[in-house]
């Protein structure tokens, strides 16, 4: 492999402009020498934007010709099995957005592929980087809330509030906010609490859209509650949405983690007067709730307004893929983890059309 890791792209959204490529580029040892979009005129604009020297509308052909290290996947989920099969089989190491696939199938299939192509693989969990979640994992494995018997797990947001025709909620292309929202919940609650055996989901579509052409679609879920079981005896709640009112907020993250020593309470707001993290905690012996404040080990360089975004200068996102390529770090969380959460998907689809509780494979 060259000095530096040469990467390709495939995706010109909106998250791939505030996501991928200020990380990467932001990375030393990161080149991004070509990108893939199906639009030729926003695919140039961004190769403009980011100094990409290729540019391309058919990602096989990027594979095949761009001479390239490692491969970023940021497209809609359905598209994702298919690309990931075809850059592992060119030997290439994958970055993928989640959820990883559209099912539980397509994701094994891309974890056993990784697998025996010894490639880095990694999936974009994107929350996992956050100093104060970290900080909250490293609460949780250090004893502060001692065995977890109870957890609360909450995404909401109003993206999807207009009757307007997003890939999301449209059942052949995604699995709507269960696999958008939810999989970075049940993300959180594999890395704070352990495998999940069981779910029992209620899935609802509150908002009628049209579909691309105008005609029916195939609706999604834009909210849903889903009950979990742990391995462990615990048991949780995941509530996300997509179709609340939320102000300037824009989204909210709340988790909450009860233990037979002690509780951790989180909010985050995303955006707006109240942007913020605010850790709340208590253990069995106080008489009361107090603020816990992230350490300076998880901040770094970051200071405390800021601590909601270390992607374009710590080893997060992007940059940790990059660096588990160069041998520095490990490639987690992976496409192993992809699958377990695929697999809490599906297990939450069935319970949603069966009416019961379904084991999680």
């Amino acid at each position: 492999m060259s000095k530096k890791v040469q990467i390709g792209i495939i995706g010109t959204s909106w998250w791939a402009d505030l996501m991928f490529l200020p990380s990467l580029k932001s990375h030393d040892s990161a080149k991004i020498i070509a990108i893939c979009g199906r639009n030729q005129i926003r695919a140039s604009e961004m190769a403009d934007k980011y100094d990409i020297p290729q540019v391309y509308t058919n990602y096989r052909q990027m594979i095949e010709k761009a001479n390239l290290d490692a491969l970023i996947i940021s497209t809609p989920d359905d598209l994702h099995h298919k690309m990931a099969i075809d850059a592992l089989d060119n030997g290439l190491h994958v970055l993928c957005e989640k959820p990883m696939a559209l099912n539980a199938d397509q994701a094994e299939e891309m974890y056993q592929k990784a697998k025996s192509k010894n490639v880095i693989n990694m999936i974009l969990f994107t929350w996992r980087w956050m100093p104060h979640f970290k900080y909250i994992k490293t609460l949780i494995d250090g004893g502060f809330i001692g065995r977890c018997f109870e957890a609360q797990f909450r995404f909401v947001s109003g993206f999807g509030n207009q009757p307007e025709y997003l890939w999301r909620f449209d059942g052949s292309r995604a699995n709507g906010v269960l696999g958008d929202l939810g999989a970075h919940m049940f993300d959180f609650a594999r890395w704070y609490m352990g495998e999940i055996s069981q779910v029992n989901a209620q899935l609802k579509t509150i908002v009628k859209r049209p579909g691309i052409d105008g005609n029916p679609i195939t609706p999604s879920n834009d909210s849903a509650f889903i009950t979990l079981e742990f391995e462990s005896g615990a048991h949780g709640l995941v509530h996300v949405t997509a179709v609340t009112h939320t102000g300037d907020r824009n989204a909210e993250i709340g988790i909450v983690l009860h233990g037979d020593s002690g509780t951790i309470e989180v909010k985050q707001i995303l955006s707006g007067k109240e942007t913020g993290t605010t850790i709340m905690a208590t253990q069995k012996d106080d008489t009361c709730f107090k603020e816990l404040q992230v350490p300076a080990k998880y901040l770094k360089n970051l200071d405390n307004t800021e601590n909601r975004d270390p992607f374009t200068s710590q080893s997060a996102g992007p940059r940790a893929f990059i660096d588990a390529v160069l041998g520095e770090t490990t490639s987690i969380p992976n496409f192993y983890d992809g699958l377990k959460n695929q697999e809490i998907i599906d297990a939450a689809q069935q319970s949603h059309k069966k009416g019961k509780w379904i084991s999680v494979k």
